[in-house]
Protein backbone atom coordinates (compact mmCIF):
# COMPACT_ATOMS: atom_id res chain seq x y z
CA UNK A 1 0.00 0.00 0.00
CA UNK A 2 1.60 3.43 -1.08
CA UNK A 3 1.87 6.27 1.72
CA UNK A 4 3.23 8.62 -0.03
CA UNK A 5 0.29 10.92 0.25
CA UNK A 6 -0.52 10.16 4.08
CA UNK A 7 -0.30 13.74 5.66
CA UNK A 8 -0.65 13.74 9.08
CA UNK A 9 2.69 14.93 10.69
CA UNK A 10 2.83 12.93 13.76
CA UNK A 11 3.49 9.90 11.90
CA UNK A 12 6.04 10.99 9.24
CA UNK A 13 8.96 10.12 11.67
CA UNK A 14 7.29 6.28 12.44
CA UNK A 15 6.89 6.18 8.30
CA UNK A 16 10.56 7.45 7.54
CA UNK A 17 11.76 3.94 10.29
CA UNK A 18 10.30 1.53 7.18
CA UNK A 19 10.47 3.72 4.14
CA UNK A 20 13.38 3.86 1.51
CA UNK A 21 15.12 7.35 1.41
CA UNK A 22 13.53 8.20 -1.97
CA UNK A 23 9.73 7.15 -0.72
CA UNK A 24 10.19 8.97 2.06
CA UNK A 25 11.62 12.14 0.59
CA UNK A 26 8.37 12.11 -1.27
CA UNK A 27 6.49 11.40 1.32
CA UNK A 28 7.59 14.37 3.27
CA UNK A 29 7.39 16.11 0.24
CA UNK A 30 3.73 16.20 0.17
CA UNK A 31 2.96 16.42 3.50
CA UNK A 32 4.68 19.60 3.60
CA UNK A 33 3.39 20.56 0.76
CA UNK A 34 0.06 20.66 1.21
CA UNK A 35 0.29 21.74 4.86
CA UNK A 36 2.08 24.72 3.99
CA UNK A 37 -0.48 25.18 1.46
CA UNK A 38 -3.48 25.75 4.31
CA UNK A 39 -0.79 27.71 6.76
CA UNK A 40 0.18 29.99 4.32
CA UNK A 41 -3.71 30.56 3.30
CA UNK A 42 -4.56 30.95 7.21
CA UNK A 43 -1.58 33.47 6.88
CA UNK A 44 -2.77 35.80 4.22
CA UNK A 45 -6.80 35.30 6.06
CA UNK A 46 -5.18 37.20 9.35
CA UNK A 47 -3.09 39.42 7.15
CA UNK A 48 -6.89 40.23 5.40
CA UNK A 49 -5.83 39.31 2.14
CA UNK A 50 -9.48 38.18 1.33
CA UNK A 51 -12.34 39.85 0.93
CA UNK A 52 -14.69 39.89 3.78
CA UNK A 53 -17.21 38.61 1.90
CA UNK A 54 -14.66 35.58 1.34
CA UNK A 55 -16.51 32.71 3.50
CA UNK A 56 -13.35 29.99 3.09
CA UNK A 57 -12.08 30.67 6.52
CA UNK A 58 -15.65 32.02 8.30
CA UNK A 59 -16.34 28.08 7.75
CA UNK A 60 -12.94 27.07 8.84
CA UNK A 61 -13.04 24.87 5.95
CA UNK A 62 -9.31 24.19 6.33
CA UNK A 63 -10.06 22.42 10.13
CA UNK A 64 -12.63 19.94 8.22
CA UNK A 65 -10.19 18.27 5.92
CA UNK A 66 -8.49 15.34 7.39
CA UNK A 67 -4.98 14.53 6.27
CA UNK A 68 -4.02 11.37 8.68
CA UNK A 69 -3.18 8.07 7.00
CA UNK A 70 -6.61 6.49 8.07
CA UNK A 71 -8.78 8.87 6.05
CA UNK A 72 -6.58 9.43 2.88
CA UNK A 73 -6.30 5.49 2.57
CA UNK A 74 -9.92 4.44 3.30
CA UNK A 75 -10.78 7.17 0.29
CA UNK A 76 -8.00 5.72 -2.01
CA UNK A 77 -10.27 2.95 -3.02
CA UNK A 78 -13.76 2.24 -4.32
CA UNK A 79 -16.10 -0.83 -4.43
CA UNK A 80 -14.10 -2.05 -7.75
CA UNK A 81 -10.89 -2.59 -5.71
CA UNK A 82 -8.96 -2.01 -9.28
CA UNK A 83 -7.99 1.40 -9.09
CA UNK A 84 -6.09 2.83 -5.94
CA UNK A 85 -5.37 6.97 -5.86
CA UNK A 86 -4.58 8.37 -2.50
CA UNK A 87 -5.80 12.25 -1.97
CA UNK A 88 -3.92 14.56 0.00
CA UNK A 89 -6.92 14.83 2.07
CA UNK A 90 -10.65 14.10 3.04
CA UNK A 91 -13.28 16.80 3.71
CA UNK A 92 -16.20 16.22 5.86
CA UNK A 93 -18.76 18.63 5.27
CA UNK A 94 -21.30 20.01 7.54
CA UNK A 95 -23.31 21.86 4.65
CA UNK A 96 -22.93 22.27 1.19
CA UNK A 97 -21.65 25.84 1.83
CA UNK A 98 -18.15 23.86 2.86
CA UNK A 99 -18.09 21.70 -0.68
CA UNK A 100 -18.68 25.58 -2.22
CA UNK A 101 -15.97 27.08 0.23
CA UNK A 102 -13.31 23.48 -0.68
CA UNK A 103 -13.60 24.49 -4.51
CA UNK A 104 -12.87 28.46 -3.66
CA UNK A 105 -9.84 27.59 -2.01
CA UNK A 106 -8.75 25.24 -4.73
CA UNK A 107 -9.03 28.12 -7.33
CA UNK A 108 -7.05 30.33 -4.99
CA UNK A 109 -4.24 28.21 -6.06
CA UNK A 110 -1.65 28.56 -8.60
CA UNK A 111 -2.35 25.33 -9.39
CA UNK A 112 -5.79 23.84 -8.26
CA UNK A 113 -6.10 20.66 -6.43
CA UNK A 114 -8.95 18.19 -7.05
CA UNK A 115 -12.10 17.98 -5.57
CA UNK A 116 -14.36 14.74 -5.98
CA UNK A 117 -17.31 13.39 -4.19
CA UNK A 118 -17.75 10.92 -2.77
CA UNK A 119 -20.89 8.50 -1.32
CA UNK A 120 -20.63 5.18 -0.95
CA UNK A 121 -17.60 5.08 -3.19
CA UNK A 122 -19.66 2.50 -5.35
CA UNK A 123 -17.63 3.03 -8.41
CA UNK A 124 -15.93 0.45 -10.04
CA UNK A 125 -13.33 1.93 -12.12
CA UNK A 126 -11.77 4.81 -9.45
CA UNK A 127 -14.55 7.49 -10.55
CA UNK A 128 -14.51 8.84 -6.98
CA UNK A 129 -11.21 9.26 -6.64
CA UNK A 130 -9.06 12.13 -6.66
CA UNK A 131 -5.56 11.43 -7.15
CA UNK A 132 -3.44 13.65 -5.01
CA UNK A 133 -6.39 16.10 -4.54
CA UNK A 134 -9.78 16.28 -2.15
CA UNK A 135 -12.23 13.79 -1.52
CA UNK A 136 -15.47 15.03 -0.40
CA UNK A 137 -16.95 12.63 2.36
CA UNK A 138 -20.52 13.48 0.93
CA UNK A 139 -22.23 10.97 3.66
CA UNK A 140 -21.00 13.91 6.49
CA UNK A 141 -23.55 15.96 5.26
CA UNK A 142 -26.26 13.47 7.10
CA UNK A 143 -25.02 14.28 10.23
CA UNK A 144 -25.64 16.73 13.15
CA UNK A 145 -22.14 17.11 14.66
CA UNK A 146 -23.01 19.31 17.55
CA UNK A 147 -25.45 15.98 18.74
CA UNK A 148 -22.72 13.29 19.24
CA UNK A 149 -22.92 12.14 15.70
CA UNK A 150 -26.49 11.73 15.14
CA UNK A 151 -27.67 11.30 11.92
CA UNK A 152 -29.49 14.03 10.57
CA UNK A 153 -31.52 13.08 7.26
CA UNK A 154 -32.17 15.67 5.08
CA UNK A 155 -35.88 14.33 3.42
CA UNK A 156 -38.24 16.51 3.09
CA UNK A 157 -41.57 15.21 1.82
CA UNK A 158 -44.70 17.26 0.00
CA UNK A 159 -47.72 15.48 -0.02
CA UNK A 160 -49.57 17.36 -1.47
CA UNK A 161 -47.29 18.37 -4.75
CA UNK A 162 -46.07 14.40 -4.73
CA UNK A 163 -42.45 15.17 -4.38
CA UNK A 164 -39.39 14.55 -2.06
CA UNK A 165 -36.27 17.22 -1.25
CA UNK A 166 -33.55 15.28 -0.32
CA UNK A 167 -29.60 15.84 0.34
CA UNK A 168 -27.50 14.17 -2.33
CA UNK A 169 -25.90 12.69 0.52
CA UNK A 170 -28.46 10.49 1.69
CA UNK A 171 -29.08 6.33 1.28
CA UNK A 172 -31.91 5.50 -1.29
CA UNK A 173 -32.97 2.76 1.42
CA UNK A 174 -33.69 6.06 3.83
CA UNK A 175 -35.41 7.55 1.22
CA UNK A 176 -37.43 4.68 0.69
CA UNK A 177 -38.23 4.14 4.49
CA UNK A 178 -38.83 8.22 4.99
CA UNK A 179 -41.25 8.35 2.16
CA UNK A 180 -43.09 5.12 2.65
CA UNK A 181 -44.21 6.75 6.05
CA UNK A 182 -46.61 9.25 4.01
CA UNK A 183 -47.65 6.18 1.50
CA UNK A 184 -45.94 7.68 -1.00
CA UNK A 185 -42.15 6.11 -2.95
CA UNK A 186 -40.52 7.03 -6.13
CA UNK A 187 -40.98 5.72 -8.91
CA UNK A 188 -37.82 4.52 -10.27
CA UNK A 189 -35.06 2.39 -8.04
CA UNK A 190 -31.88 0.90 -8.62
CA UNK A 191 -31.28 -2.73 -7.59
CA UNK A 192 -29.24 -1.97 -4.84
CA UNK A 193 -30.43 1.17 -2.19
CA UNK A 194 -27.80 1.33 -0.21
CA UNK A 195 -26.23 4.11 -2.18
CA UNK A 196 -26.17 7.74 -2.48
CA UNK A 197 -29.24 9.41 -4.61
CA UNK A 198 -26.08 12.43 -5.81
CA UNK A 199 -25.00 9.21 -6.79
CA UNK A 200 -26.92 7.55 -9.03
CA UNK A 201 -28.22 10.88 -10.19
CA UNK A 202 -24.42 11.71 -11.90
CA UNK A 203 -24.39 8.65 -13.59
CA UNK A 204 -28.20 7.76 -15.09
CA UNK A 205 -29.84 5.63 -12.15
CA UNK A 206 -31.22 2.52 -13.95
CA UNK A 207 -33.68 -0.33 -12.79
CA UNK A 208 -36.48 -2.50 -13.85
CA UNK A 209 -39.32 0.49 -13.54
CA UNK A 210 -37.33 2.68 -16.35
CA UNK A 211 -38.96 1.06 -19.34
CA UNK A 212 -42.22 2.90 -18.21
CA UNK A 213 -40.67 5.94 -16.17
CA UNK A 214 -37.24 6.40 -17.50
CA UNK A 215 -34.51 6.86 -15.46
CA UNK A 216 -33.81 8.15 -12.01
CA UNK A 217 -32.23 11.63 -13.79
CA UNK A 218 -36.19 11.37 -15.81
CA UNK A 219 -37.94 11.84 -12.81
CA UNK A 220 -36.22 14.99 -11.19
CA UNK A 221 -37.83 17.94 -10.73
CA UNK A 222 -34.93 20.32 -9.49
CA UNK A 223 -31.39 20.68 -8.29
CA UNK A 224 -29.07 22.30 -5.93
CA UNK A 225 -25.45 21.88 -7.18
CA UNK A 226 -22.21 23.26 -6.08
CA UNK A 227 -20.07 24.09 -9.85
CA UNK A 228 -16.83 23.77 -10.35
CA UNK A 229 -16.45 27.38 -10.01
CA UNK A 230 -17.28 26.91 -6.34
CA UNK A 231 -21.05 28.78 -6.81
CA UNK A 232 -24.03 27.42 -5.28
CA UNK A 233 -27.15 27.12 -8.08
CA UNK A 234 -30.14 26.23 -7.81
CA UNK A 235 -31.49 24.64 -11.28
CA UNK A 236 -34.58 23.09 -13.05
CA UNK A 237 -35.72 22.49 -16.27
CA UNK A 238 -37.07 25.97 -16.35
CA UNK A 239 -34.27 27.74 -14.56
CA UNK A 240 -30.29 27.62 -14.94
CA UNK A 241 -31.62 24.64 -17.40
CA UNK A 242 -28.19 24.32 -19.00
CA UNK A 243 -26.69 22.98 -15.50
CA UNK A 244 -29.68 20.80 -14.51
CA UNK A 245 -29.47 18.50 -17.74
CA UNK A 246 -25.76 18.70 -17.92
CA UNK A 247 -25.58 17.83 -14.21
CA UNK A 248 -28.07 14.79 -14.20
CA UNK A 249 -25.82 11.98 -15.82
CA UNK A 250 -22.88 14.44 -16.35
CA UNK A 251 -20.51 11.94 -14.22
CA UNK A 252 -19.79 14.85 -11.47
CA UNK A 253 -18.26 16.39 -14.51
CA UNK A 254 -20.22 19.70 -13.88
CA UNK A 255 -20.98 20.64 -10.00
CA UNK A 256 -21.84 18.59 -6.97
CA UNK A 257 -25.38 17.42 -6.77
CA UNK A 258 -26.33 18.49 -3.01
CA UNK A 259 -30.11 18.68 -3.08
CA UNK A 260 -32.30 16.29 -5.62
CA UNK A 261 -36.51 16.97 -5.44
CA UNK A 262 -37.60 13.59 -6.94
CA UNK A 263 -41.08 12.65 -8.32
CA UNK A 264 -43.15 10.38 -6.17
CA UNK A 265 -45.94 7.92 -6.41
CA UNK A 266 -48.18 6.18 -4.24
CA UNK A 267 -46.20 3.46 -3.08
CA UNK A 268 -47.80 0.15 -3.03
CA UNK A 269 -48.16 -2.44 -0.53
CA UNK A 270 -46.98 -5.49 -1.70
CA UNK A 271 -45.51 -7.64 -4.85
CA UNK A 272 -45.87 -10.62 -6.49
CA UNK A 273 -42.30 -11.14 -7.78
CA UNK A 274 -41.48 -13.55 -10.91
CA UNK A 275 -39.54 -15.67 -13.02
CA UNK A 276 -39.71 -16.90 -15.90
CA UNK A 277 -37.24 -19.39 -17.62
CA UNK A 278 -36.28 -19.28 -21.63
CA UNK A 279 -33.96 -21.39 -23.44
CA UNK A 280 -33.63 -19.15 -26.45
CA UNK A 281 -32.93 -15.84 -26.93
CA UNK A 282 -35.36 -14.67 -29.60
CA UNK A 283 -38.07 -16.29 -27.17
CA UNK A 284 -36.68 -14.05 -23.93
CA UNK A 285 -36.19 -11.63 -26.07
CA UNK A 286 -39.55 -10.66 -27.25
CA UNK A 287 -41.73 -11.76 -24.74
CA UNK A 288 -39.06 -8.45 -22.77
CA UNK A 289 -39.91 -5.95 -25.94
CA UNK A 290 -43.38 -6.73 -25.71
CA UNK A 291 -43.93 -6.28 -21.81
CA UNK A 292 -42.31 -3.41 -22.43
CA UNK A 293 -44.80 -2.02 -24.46
CA UNK A 294 -47.32 -2.12 -21.78
CA UNK A 295 -47.16 0.78 -20.26
CA UNK A 296 -49.96 1.45 -18.57
CA UNK A 297 -52.24 -1.27 -16.24
CA UNK A 298 -52.23 -4.75 -17.29
CA UNK A 299 -48.88 -5.09 -17.85
CA UNK A 300 -45.70 -5.97 -15.37
CA UNK A 301 -44.50 -2.67 -13.04
CA UNK A 302 -41.00 -3.96 -13.47
CA UNK A 303 -39.27 -5.48 -15.98
CA UNK A 304 -35.87 -7.04 -15.71
CA UNK A 305 -33.81 -9.99 -17.15
CA UNK A 306 -30.99 -12.60 -16.52
CA UNK A 307 -28.07 -14.62 -18.21
CA UNK A 308 -27.21 -17.76 -16.64
CA UNK A 309 -24.56 -19.36 -18.35
CA UNK A 310 -24.86 -22.75 -17.93
CA UNK A 311 -21.58 -24.12 -16.25
CA UNK A 312 -22.62 -21.51 -13.63
CA UNK A 313 -25.79 -23.96 -12.74
CA UNK A 314 -24.34 -27.07 -14.13
CA UNK A 315 -20.53 -27.41 -12.47
CA UNK A 316 -21.24 -26.50 -9.14
CA UNK A 317 -20.20 -23.02 -9.00
CA UNK A 318 -23.35 -21.77 -8.70
CA UNK A 319 -24.14 -19.39 -5.38
CA UNK A 320 -27.02 -19.80 -3.26
CA UNK A 321 -30.31 -17.27 -4.27
CA UNK A 322 -32.28 -15.26 -2.40
CA UNK A 323 -35.00 -15.96 -4.82
CA UNK A 324 -34.64 -19.76 -6.10
CA UNK A 325 -34.68 -22.35 -3.72
CA UNK A 326 -32.94 -25.42 -3.92
CA UNK A 327 -35.28 -27.64 -5.63
CA UNK A 328 -36.33 -24.79 -8.39
CA UNK A 329 -31.78 -23.91 -9.00
CA UNK A 330 -31.64 -28.02 -9.55
CA UNK A 331 -34.77 -27.68 -11.82
CA UNK A 332 -33.29 -25.12 -14.01
CA UNK A 333 -29.94 -26.96 -13.92
CA UNK A 334 -31.87 -30.12 -15.41
CA UNK A 335 -33.41 -27.41 -17.97
CA UNK A 336 -29.84 -26.20 -18.77
CA UNK A 337 -28.58 -29.96 -19.51
CA UNK A 338 -31.63 -30.95 -21.68
CA UNK A 339 -31.50 -27.80 -24.17
CA UNK A 340 -27.65 -28.09 -24.62
CA UNK A 341 -27.70 -24.24 -24.86
CA UNK A 342 -25.25 -22.06 -23.84
CA UNK A 343 -27.07 -20.23 -21.51
CA UNK A 344 -30.80 -20.12 -19.47
CA UNK A 345 -32.38 -16.61 -19.55
CA UNK A 346 -34.97 -15.54 -17.31
CA UNK A 347 -37.18 -12.42 -17.20
CA UNK A 348 -37.70 -10.75 -13.64
CA UNK A 349 -40.62 -9.34 -13.12
CA UNK A 350 -42.85 -7.48 -10.32
CA UNK A 351 -46.78 -6.88 -10.26
CA UNK A 352 -47.15 -4.25 -7.42
CA UNK A 353 -50.58 -3.99 -5.74
CA UNK A 354 -52.05 -1.64 -2.94
CA UNK A 355 -54.17 -3.82 -1.06
CA UNK A 356 -52.46 -6.32 1.62
CA UNK A 357 -56.22 -8.45 2.21
CA UNK A 358 -56.77 -11.76 0.23
CA UNK A 359 -59.15 -10.18 -1.86
CA UNK A 360 -56.12 -7.72 -3.35
CA UNK A 361 -53.90 -11.02 -3.42
CA UNK A 362 -56.61 -12.92 -5.30
CA UNK A 363 -57.13 -10.09 -7.97
CA UNK A 364 -53.54 -9.29 -8.29
CA UNK A 365 -52.82 -13.32 -9.39
CA UNK A 366 -55.53 -13.65 -11.81
CA UNK A 367 -53.86 -10.38 -13.51
CA UNK A 368 -50.52 -12.17 -13.34
CA UNK A 369 -52.41 -15.62 -15.02
CA UNK A 370 -53.62 -13.58 -17.46
CA UNK A 371 -50.21 -11.85 -18.46
CA UNK A 372 -48.31 -15.31 -18.34
CA UNK A 373 -51.02 -16.61 -21.02
CA UNK A 374 -49.22 -14.17 -23.53
CA UNK A 375 -45.89 -15.61 -22.94
CA UNK A 376 -43.63 -17.87 -23.80
CA UNK A 377 -41.37 -19.26 -21.25
CA UNK A 378 -40.30 -22.90 -21.19
CA UNK A 379 -43.83 -24.44 -19.52
CA UNK A 380 -43.50 -25.25 -15.89
CA UNK A 381 -40.97 -22.71 -15.24
CA UNK A 382 -42.80 -20.12 -13.98
CA UNK A 383 -41.64 -18.98 -10.16
CA UNK A 384 -43.56 -16.60 -8.38
CA UNK A 385 -42.90 -15.02 -4.64
CA UNK A 386 -45.76 -12.84 -2.81
CA UNK A 387 -43.71 -10.17 -1.00
CA UNK A 388 -43.60 -7.13 0.85
CA UNK A 389 -42.58 -4.16 -1.22
CA UNK A 390 -40.15 -3.40 1.05
CA UNK A 391 -38.95 -6.90 0.96
CA UNK A 392 -38.74 -6.70 -3.22
CA UNK A 393 -36.69 -3.66 -3.48
CA UNK A 394 -34.35 -4.45 -0.44
CA UNK A 395 -33.76 -7.85 -2.33
CA UNK A 396 -29.77 -6.85 -2.98
CA UNK A 397 -29.39 -5.75 0.56
CA UNK A 398 -30.28 -8.78 2.11
CA UNK A 399 -27.68 -10.34 -0.67
CA UNK A 400 -25.38 -8.09 0.30
CA UNK A 401 -24.92 -9.27 4.35
CA UNK A 402 -24.90 -12.81 3.14
CA UNK A 403 -22.00 -12.38 0.77
CA UNK A 404 -20.18 -10.02 3.81
CA UNK A 405 -20.85 -13.15 5.88
CA UNK A 406 -18.97 -15.09 3.46
CA UNK A 407 -16.40 -12.80 2.48
CA UNK A 408 -17.39 -12.38 -0.76
CA UNK A 409 -18.16 -8.80 -0.73
CA UNK A 410 -15.06 -6.72 -0.34
CA UNK A 411 -13.30 -8.27 -3.61
CA UNK A 412 -12.43 -6.73 -6.71
CA UNK A 413 -15.69 -6.04 -9.26
CA UNK A 414 -13.96 -5.62 -12.77
CA UNK A 415 -18.07 -4.72 -13.66
CA UNK A 416 -18.73 -3.68 -17.54
CA UNK A 417 -21.88 -2.18 -18.01
CA UNK A 418 -23.28 -1.93 -21.84
CA UNK A 419 -26.23 -0.48 -23.55
CA UNK A 420 -26.69 -2.39 -26.35
CA UNK A 421 -28.94 -1.30 -29.05
CA UNK A 422 -32.43 -3.82 -30.07
CA UNK A 423 -31.39 -4.27 -33.47
CA UNK A 424 -27.93 -6.01 -32.39
CA UNK A 425 -28.85 -7.78 -29.60
CA UNK A 426 -29.25 -11.30 -30.93
CA UNK A 427 -25.94 -10.81 -32.48
CA UNK A 428 -24.43 -9.49 -29.10
CA UNK A 429 -25.52 -13.10 -27.15
CA UNK A 430 -24.13 -14.92 -30.23
CA UNK A 431 -20.51 -13.30 -30.17
CA UNK A 432 -20.60 -12.73 -26.12
CA UNK A 433 -22.93 -15.62 -24.43
CA UNK A 434 -22.13 -17.80 -27.11
CA UNK A 435 -19.11 -17.41 -27.89
CA UNK A 436 -16.34 -15.25 -25.34
CA UNK A 437 -18.30 -16.14 -22.13
CA UNK A 438 -19.73 -19.55 -22.95
CA UNK A 439 -17.40 -22.07 -20.77
CA UNK A 440 -16.49 -19.61 -18.65
CA UNK A 441 -17.96 -19.82 -14.62
CA UNK A 442 -18.65 -16.66 -13.27
CA UNK A 443 -19.27 -15.39 -9.84
CA UNK A 444 -21.62 -12.97 -9.78
CA UNK A 445 -24.74 -11.42 -12.06
CA UNK A 446 -25.38 -10.79 -15.95
CA UNK A 447 -27.48 -8.68 -16.22
CA UNK A 448 -30.04 -8.07 -19.65
CA UNK A 449 -33.36 -6.37 -19.80
CA UNK A 450 -34.86 -3.78 -22.86
CA UNK A 451 -35.71 0.13 -21.86
CA UNK A 452 -37.51 2.36 -23.88
CA UNK A 453 -35.56 5.27 -25.66
CA UNK A 454 -38.53 7.83 -25.08
CA UNK A 455 -38.15 8.03 -21.68
CA UNK A 456 -34.83 9.13 -21.96
CA UNK A 457 -34.86 13.05 -21.75
CA UNK A 458 -32.07 13.87 -25.15
CA UNK A 459 -31.64 17.22 -23.24
CA UNK A 460 -29.03 15.42 -20.67
CA UNK A 461 -26.18 14.33 -21.14
CA UNK A 462 -26.14 10.66 -20.67
CA UNK A 463 -25.20 8.92 -24.06
CA UNK A 464 -27.32 5.61 -25.13
CA UNK A 465 -27.66 4.47 -28.53
CA UNK A 466 -29.83 5.22 -31.07
CA UNK A 467 -32.42 2.56 -30.80
CA UNK A 468 -36.29 3.21 -30.23
CA UNK A 469 -35.92 0.24 -27.41
CA UNK A 470 -31.95 -0.54 -25.99
CA UNK A 471 -30.59 -3.25 -23.47
CA UNK A 472 -29.21 -2.62 -20.33
CA UNK A 473 -26.34 -6.07 -20.20
CA UNK A 474 -24.49 -5.85 -17.08
CA UNK A 475 -21.73 -8.50 -16.30
CA UNK A 476 -21.80 -7.69 -12.68
CA UNK A 477 -18.96 -10.46 -12.06
CA UNK A 478 -16.51 -10.93 -8.68
CA UNK A 479 -13.01 -12.01 -8.51
CA UNK A 480 -12.44 -14.07 -5.71
CA UNK A 481 -10.05 -16.40 -6.70
CA UNK A 482 -6.42 -15.62 -7.53
CA UNK A 483 -5.77 -14.92 -11.02
CA UNK A 484 -9.69 -13.72 -11.36
CA UNK A 485 -9.14 -10.51 -11.92
CA UNK A 486 -7.31 -10.49 -14.49
CA UNK A 487 -9.46 -13.24 -16.26
CA UNK A 488 -12.11 -10.96 -16.28
CA UNK A 489 -10.42 -7.91 -17.60
CA UNK A 490 -9.59 -10.14 -20.31
CA UNK A 491 -13.16 -11.15 -20.72
CA UNK A 492 -13.95 -7.11 -20.73
CA UNK A 493 -11.86 -6.14 -23.14
CA UNK A 494 -12.56 -9.33 -25.38
CA UNK A 495 -16.34 -7.77 -25.20
CA UNK A 496 -15.07 -4.42 -25.65
CA UNK A 497 -13.32 -5.59 -29.28
CA UNK A 498 -15.73 -7.89 -30.35
CA UNK A 499 -18.90 -4.64 -29.85
CA UNK A 500 -16.42 -2.42 -32.11
CA UNK A 501 -15.25 -4.91 -34.61
CA UNK A 502 -18.78 -5.69 -35.26
CA UNK A 503 -19.60 -2.42 -35.15
CA UNK A 504 -22.82 -3.34 -32.66
CA UNK A 505 -23.09 0.39 -31.46
CA UNK A 506 -23.43 -0.23 -27.77
CA UNK A 507 -22.65 2.43 -25.11
CA UNK A 508 -21.03 1.95 -21.89
CA UNK A 509 -22.93 2.89 -18.99
CA UNK A 510 -20.77 3.99 -15.97
CA UNK A 511 -18.47 4.45 -19.04
CA UNK A 512 -14.44 4.54 -18.39
CA UNK A 513 -12.20 5.01 -21.37
CA UNK A 514 -9.06 5.25 -21.51
CA UNK A 515 -8.32 8.21 -24.23
CA UNK A 516 -9.82 11.41 -25.37
CA UNK A 517 -10.62 9.94 -28.68
CA UNK A 518 -13.20 7.47 -26.74
CA UNK A 519 -14.64 9.59 -24.55
CA UNK A 520 -15.08 11.77 -28.01
CA UNK A 521 -16.74 8.45 -29.58
CA UNK A 522 -19.14 7.32 -26.12
CA UNK A 523 -20.89 11.32 -26.49
CA UNK A 524 -20.70 11.50 -30.00
CA UNK A 525 -23.21 14.50 -31.26
CA UNK A 526 -23.71 15.07 -27.31
CA UNK A 527 -19.40 15.97 -27.07
CA UNK A 528 -18.90 19.52 -28.31
CA UNK A 529 -22.01 20.90 -26.01
CA UNK A 530 -20.76 18.17 -23.25
CA UNK A 531 -16.83 20.20 -23.70
CA UNK A 532 -18.72 23.43 -23.60
CA UNK A 533 -20.78 22.96 -20.39
CA UNK A 534 -17.39 21.97 -19.10
CA UNK A 535 -15.41 25.10 -19.62
CA UNK A 536 -18.65 27.16 -18.61
CA UNK A 537 -19.21 25.17 -14.86
CA UNK A 538 -15.55 23.61 -14.52
CA UNK A 539 -13.03 25.14 -16.76
CA UNK A 540 -10.19 24.55 -14.35
CA UNK A 541 -10.85 20.88 -14.45
CA UNK A 542 -11.04 20.34 -10.81
CA UNK A 543 -14.30 17.66 -10.68
CA UNK A 544 -14.34 14.31 -10.56
CA UNK A 545 -10.91 13.66 -11.99
CA UNK A 546 -10.90 9.86 -11.18
CA UNK A 547 -13.48 9.72 -14.21
CA UNK A 548 -10.18 10.82 -16.68
CA UNK A 549 -12.13 12.19 -19.15
CA UNK A 550 -10.45 16.06 -19.11
CA UNK A 551 -6.98 17.14 -18.91
CA UNK A 552 -5.40 17.90 -14.90
CA UNK A 553 -6.52 20.63 -12.80
CA UNK A 554 -4.72 23.66 -13.40
CA UNK A 555 -4.22 23.39 -16.57
CA UNK A 556 -7.65 24.75 -17.67
CA UNK A 557 -9.95 24.25 -20.61
CA UNK A 558 -9.57 26.16 -24.35
CA UNK A 559 -11.83 25.71 -27.47
CA UNK A 560 -9.84 22.79 -28.56
CA UNK A 561 -11.68 20.43 -26.18
CA UNK A 562 -14.05 20.53 -28.39
CA UNK A 563 -12.54 20.77 -31.49
CA UNK A 564 -12.48 17.25 -33.36
CA UNK A 565 -8.44 18.24 -34.39
CA UNK A 566 -7.85 17.98 -30.81
CA UNK A 567 -8.07 14.49 -30.70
Amino acid sequence: MQLANSSHTVCVPTLCNNMPSRAYLASFLIVTSFLSTTSHLHTLAAAGAFPESDDIFALDIVSKIRTDRNSTIKASMDFGHIVEAIPNGVLHPTSPNDIAALIRLSLSQPKPFTVAPRGQGHSARGQALAPGGVVVDMRSLGHDHHDAGRRCRRINVSTDELWVDVGGEQLWIDVLHTTLEHGLAPRVWTDYLHITVGGTLSNGGIGGQAFRHGPQISNVHELDVVTGTGDMVSCSPDKNSDLFFAALGGLGQFGVITRARIALERAPKRVLWVRLAYSDVPSFTGDQELLISKRSAGGFDYIEGQVQLNRTLTEGRRRSSSFFSASELDQLANLAHGTGSAAIYYIEGAMYYHGDDDTASSSSSAKLERLLEELSFVPGHAFVRDVSYVEFLDRVGRDEQKLRSAGVWDVPHPWLNLFVPRSRIVDFDAGVFKGILRDTKPVGLVLMYPMNRDRWDDRMTAATPDDDVFYAVGLLRSAVAAGDVEQLERENAAVLEFCHRERIGCKQYLPSHASRDGWRRHFGDKWSRFAALKRKYDPRAILSPGQGIFSAAGDGLTDRVASDSSL
